[in-house]
Parts: C-alpha cells; structure tokens; sequence
C-alpha cells in the first residue's frame, strides 16, 4: 500500500512573517472600511443630534477602554487565540445587529463592533511582538497600510453607496469580511504567541503594569502621539460627515473625500523610503505639524465649506504618514518582557481618543459649531508636534534601514 505524506504545511503552519500579518489586516480593514462612514450616519439618522451622539460615542469608548486593559488579564486564563476569536465573532454580531436599524440596535452594535476592534488590536500586536523582530516593523506597518489601502480606499464611498440604496446591505458585507478574517486567523495558527517565561505566580491585577509603563517617558511619549494621531481620525472620520449634512454637502460627500484620503494609502512604501531617507523623529514632526495647520485652516475657514472639506483631506494625508511612523517610537521601547501588557496598553490609545474626542467635542459644541472641534483637533496635533521635539534625532535609523535590506 503506498503511503500518502501529509503536507509540511498541514502539520506545520509556517512561521508568521510581515506578508501574513499585513494579509490580516488588509481583510480587517474590508470589514472596518466599509462601515466607517457609514455608523455615522446612521448614528446621525438614529439620534439626530450630534452632542447626543458625541454622548454616546464617550459611553462606548469609556466602556471599549475597560475591555481592552482587561485583556492581558483574560489571556492569562483564557488562550490567546480564544479571546482574538471571541473579538472577531463580536464584530461579526455587531454589525448583524446594527443592520437591523433600530436606533437602540445600532447604538449597541457600534459599540460591540468598537470593544471587538480593541479585543483584536492587542492581540494583533502581541503576536507582532512576538513574531516580528523589530528591524522590520517599520516593514510591517508599511506593508500593513499597503495591503490595507483597498479596504481602505473602496469602503468609505461604497459603504455610503449601499446604505443609500439598502441600509442594511453594508453591515452585512462587514460581518462577511469580519468572517473572513476570523477564518484567516485560524488557518494562520498562531496559537497563544511565544512563552517568554513559565508563570509561577498568580495573575496581577490588570492594572498593576500602568506603574511600570508609567515610569518609562518613551512609552509614554509614543503612547500620546498615537492617541493624538487616532483624534485627528475620530474628527475626520465621525464629525466631517456631521458638518456635511449640516452645511448642505449631503450625506455622500463624507464617503467619497474619505475614500479619496485612504487612496494614499497606497504611496505608504513611497512615505517609508522617504522616512529612511530621514528618521523617524523628522517624519513624526512633519506629520504633526502640517496636519495641525490644516485642521486649524479647516476650522477657520468654516464659512467656507468646500474649503473646509479640502484643508481636512490633506490634513488627513498627513495623518496617514503619521499612520507609518506614529507608532514606531512606542514599538522600539517595548520590553521583550512585557509584550502582552504594553501591546494592551499601546492599544488603549483608541479607546483613549474615542473618549477624549467626543467628550471636548461634547464641551466645543456647547459654545461653537461643529468647525470648533476643528480647530480644537488641529490645536491637539500641534502639541504633539512640540512634544515630538524630545524624540532622539536617530531613533530607529539603523533599524528602518536593515529592515530596507532585507
């Protein structure tokens, strides 16, 4: 009897490299993509009034930040790969539920899509953590903005499109996608990441690593600029559509312009080769500062909305170089001991500025219109810029470059 082999690759899942990473998240970026225009509208629709709405984005993101710092306790109970796959399925159930379009479903499936985007971020960057070394994560964010660019990209506009013509059409592409990504985890095999050390001692309070990550400034500092980057997006993403509406734009033109600024997504490997030319501190720096006038233009210039809407896409340009280098600080100063811990609290950031944004938003919209966050957002980015000052004019120079190399 001949004896058949099994397949290296069925008794093996290969290593996870940057092209299986970057695939991950290039189908979670179909399924957040094509509702990331659309839940604010339908919020728009279901509440009709956007300090209402900015209430109910800061419960979510109040309640999102909570899951997420509890997940480094969870996976000490629960495997890693359960608790990715209890957050896709999450995601999954959301978006059915938003595509109901009861105003209390939609509010409900909002926030269970956001608590499933923080539950699979720390996951996602714990296992990069553990598979990726760090000359090449300059390489895999690159490639991860890259292979997520036609989500990105198509989302937005095709989203409004569907919701215009059949609301509940888009939550039900983003709960296929979702799927889909929860498919493709599992064939990855990732298992429960790499063990560092044997525990020998009872799981910590959830809160007890904010000590060791609040004793290290370039933690810190790498941590403020992602939650600054990610309220420039909440700006542009929930309030531009907002202001739209309200200044006779219509509902579609939100979709449309923010499909046009993920299209550079594309050009992400021309912004790295630029940043290698550099360091990341000039990339950093330059992203701030310009995405900050811009903001700032865009507020001022309120009166004028065409302008308004322009100044905001290419502030938002510069949010997506932001998008390649931002992160790298807070990634070089991560301990190879405290993977798990400080990928939860690196990935807090969203849920940070899911707060942050629509309380300040709550409080401008009580003395200003919606061309007030604006410029609160612009004033927010140029801070950044002068905190980013203290970055070391090398950092992550030799590393960007090996990771060219290879």
């Amino acid at each position: 009897m001949h004896e058949r082999r099994i397949p290296e690759w069925l008794r093996h899942a290969p290593a996870p490299g940057v092209r299986g990473f970057a695939t991950l998240a290039g189908t979670e970026a179909v399924a957040r993509g094509i509702l990331i225009s659309v839940f604010p509208l339908a919020m728009y629709n279901a509440l009709q009034d956007a300090q209402i709405i900015s209430e109910a984005y800061f419960v979510i993101g109040l309640l999102s930040l909570a899951v997420g710092l509890m997940v480094p306790f969870t996976t000490r109970y629960l495997p890693r790969r359960w608790v990715y796959v209890i957050g896709a399925s999450l995601f999954v159930s959301g978006s059915l539920l938003a595509a109901t379009g009861d105003p209390l479903a939609v509010v409900l499936g909002l926030g269970l899509n956001t608590m499933s985007t923080v539950i699979t971020f720390v996951c996602f960057n714990a296992y990069v953590m553990d598979y990726i070394a760090k000359i090449q994560l300059g390489r895999l964010e690159t490639s991860r903005l890259f292979y997520s660019a036609l989500g990105w990209t198509i989302g937005p506009a095709l989203g409004v499109f569907l919701y215009s013509w059949w609301p509940a059409a888009p939550f039900f592409i983003a709960a296929c996608a979702a799927f889909s990504m929860l498919s493709l985890f599992l064939w990855m095999r990732l298992g429960n990441g790499k063990l560092i050390t044997k525990a020998t001692r009872p799981p910590a309070n959830p809160l007890a690593y904010l000590p060791r990550f609040a004793g290290q400034p370039r933690l810190i500092a790498g941590w403020l600029f992602a939650v600054i980057r990610s309220a420039g997006w909440w700006v542009y993403i929930v309030y531009l559509p907002i202001y739209a509406i309200e200044n006779g734009l219509g509902d579609r033109i939100a979709g449309i312009v923010l499909s046009m600024s993920n299209a550079a997504l594309f050009i992400t490997p021309l912004m790295l080769r630029w940043m290698q030319q550099r360091s990341i501190r000039y990339a950093v720096r330059t992203g701030f500062v310009m995405a900050g006038c811009l903001f700032s233009i865009a507020g001022l210039a309120a009166g004028w909305p065409w302008v308004t809407v322009l100044a905001l896409v290419g502030g938002s340009f510069f949010l997506i170089l932001l998008d390649v280098s931002g992160g790298l600080p807070f990634l070089l100063a991560v301990k190879p001991s405290e993977r798990t811990e400080m990928a939860a609290v690196y990935a807090s950031f969203r849920d940070v500025s899911g707060i942050l944004t629509p309380g300040t938003a709550w409080l401008v919209l009580l003395f200003a219109p919606v061309a007030g966050v604006f410029v609160a957002s612009g004033a927010s980015l140029l801070a950044a810029w002068a905190l980013s000052a203290k970055l070391h004019p090398r950092l992550g120079r030799a590393r960007i470059r090996i990771a060219a190399a290879a």
